[in-house]
């Protein structure tokens, strides 16, 4: 007799989680959910193309009507309510980052997760505090001088080190992975323009740099937290397993090669990032500690060395599969250099780009932006709600929920960019007169750079290392694919290629 209330009360349970379900599902407009587990099998079935498999979610849902928006059930994530938003419209989008802002922080979960690494500094905070930093950082990015640094790195860095690679693995016919290079490349600027210190990452015989490799691991590991439950990771940081673990480890290496900088920079200050923050007040009029330097640094670190080396790869496979567009390309570059150097013994081939000379660039510019509308080096961001809301396509989303924009499906949408939207075609950047860079009028159908008032401030730097570093190399060498090697994307939040980039080089012949 006493199990008879058992059973009707497990009967009731289930019952009331029948009919939550049922309610659930009429409110999803994404993949099919099944019972306890929601959407997770079709995230796992898609795990390796996570970002075209959503853009497919979002076509499906969207069709020829105007927005795209979906809501997909992941319980068991780290997702409050078990279902994420997820979105590519423009006007949800310009909602979200502009009209509604306040409305839609990085939130919680994803400053708790990233707080060990980057602290409170500009990308890891919000309201006021943010609000500082990015002011005072502003005054910084809008500088000619600042851009004058970054040209003479970047210049410094190819001559001295990515042509000696390059020419002897041409020399020798042997392939290099072309990313893996940009991406030292890119780390080494990065840290030069910020704390003045080059920690030589590319170099002939490709060193490993405690720094570098604590760096990759903190922000692979940190990044990893926002795919778990909170509970989770605080537990393992607590009993310092696993992951957590080598956290803990790479953070104390940050810390100390950040603090040796700091140290270096008070007695001899420069021109660097670091060297200008250490000159700012913070709202209550005092100097920044040390602590809040170090994060100042390393947000500038994380933001400028993927982004940039990972456009650029996906810009030269591009490239490699268009060679009409690439040809147009060399011909902008050596009509440039020829009007601006002359043209006597090939010298003008032989300095990388001048600061001028790079803004001169249409075309070439045109191209890295149709890389990144195809190909975002972030290709989804997320955003906390704090009041319930509705987007301009009518989509409820409640308080604490998380809202998902997928910059990859942007790009990727006819209703978008039109029927050729999966066609690489730089022209579609340019004036009709193909003399001025356009960009589109609406600026949320490109948010590569983000928008709002969480706009890139390294948004022109970045250009001008693209354009630097491209032109370094396509005016010198033919790259080709090696035979058999894929190329496929990384599951991360940053677009990186899974294998790298494998290639031949061939000098480049010029008449």
């Amino acid at each position: 007799m006493e199990t008879i209330p058992f059973v009707f009360g497990l009967a009731a349970a289930i019952f009331a989680y029948a009919l939550w379900f049922h309610l659930l599902v009429r409110r999803l407009t994404g993949p099919r959910a099944w019972p306890l587990v929601g959407s997770l099998p079709y995230l796992f079935l898609n795990r390796r193309r996570i970002h075209d498999w959503i853009a497919s979610n979002l076509r499906a849902t969207g069709g020829l009507a105007t927005y795209q928006t979906c809501t997909i059930a992941l319980p068991f994530l780290a997702c409050r309510q078990g279902f994420y938003t997820v979105t590519c419209h423009p006007k949800n989008l310009e909602h979200i980052l502009r009209t509604r802002f306040d409305n839609y922080p990085k939130g919680p979960h994803w400053q708790a997760a990233f707080h060990d690494l980057l602290g409170q500094g500009i990308f890891n905070s919000d309201g006021e505090e943010w609000l500082i930093q990015r002011k005072t950082a502003a005054l910084e990015f809008t500088t000619r001088t600042l851009r004058q640094a970054m040209a003479r790195w970047v210049n410094r860095t190819i001559k001295n080190r990515l042509w000696c690679i390059l020419d002897k693995a041409s020399k020798e016919k042997k392939s290099v992975d072309l990313q893996d290079l940009l991406l030292r490349l890119t780390f080494d600027n990065i840290c030069g323009l910020t704390f003045g210190k080059d920690p030589e990452t590319l170099s002939p015989d490709l060193p490993e740099n405690p720094f570098a490799i604590a760096f990759d691991t903190a922000t692979e590991t940190t990044l990893n937290r926002l795919l778990y439950p909170g509970l989770l990771w605080r537990l393992k940081k607590i009993l310092g397993i696993g992951a957590e673990k080598r956290l803990k480890s790479s953070l104390q290496i940050i810390e100390n090669y950040m603090n040796d900088a700091i140290e270096v920079r008070k007695e001899t200050p420069s021109d660097d990032l670091l060297s200008r923050f250490m000159k700012k007040r913070d709202a209550g009029g005092n100097l920044f500690t040390s602590a809040v330097l170090q994060r100042i640094a390393l947000n500038f670190v994380l933001a400028g060395r993927d982004t940039s080396s990972v456009a650029l790869s996906w810009f030269f496979w591009l490239i490699m599969n268009h060679p009409e567009i690439e040809q147009k390309i060399i011909n902008e570059i050596s009509t440039v250099l020829r009007t601006t150097r002359g043209q006597a013994n090939k010298k003008w081939l032989e300095e990388p780009l001048e600061f001028d000379e790079a803004e001169r660039l249409i075309y070439l510019k045109a191209a890295l932006a149709e890389t990144l509308r195809l190909y975002p080096s972030v290709p989804q961001d997320f955003k906390h709600v704090i009041q319930d809301d509705v987007l301009p396509d009518g989509t409820f989303v409640p308080a604490g929920s998380t809202v998902t924009y997928s910059i990859y499906s942007v790009g990727r949408m006819k209703t978008i960019w039109g029927e050729d939207c999966m066609e690489f075609r730089p022209e579609r950047w340019l004036s009709p007169d193909g003399d001025k860079f356009d960009p589109p009028k609406d600026s949320y159908k490109f948010v590569a750079f983000n928008a709002g008032p969480r706009t890139c401030l390294g948004k022109d730097l970045a250009y001008l290392q693209m354009k630097s570093v491209a032109s370094a190399v396509l005016l010198r060498y033919q790259l080709s694919l090696v035979p058999g090697h894929r190329v496929e994307q990384k599951m991360s939040l940053t677009l990186f290629m899974k294998k790298g980039l494998r290639v031949y080089l061939q000098p480049r012949i010029f008449a």
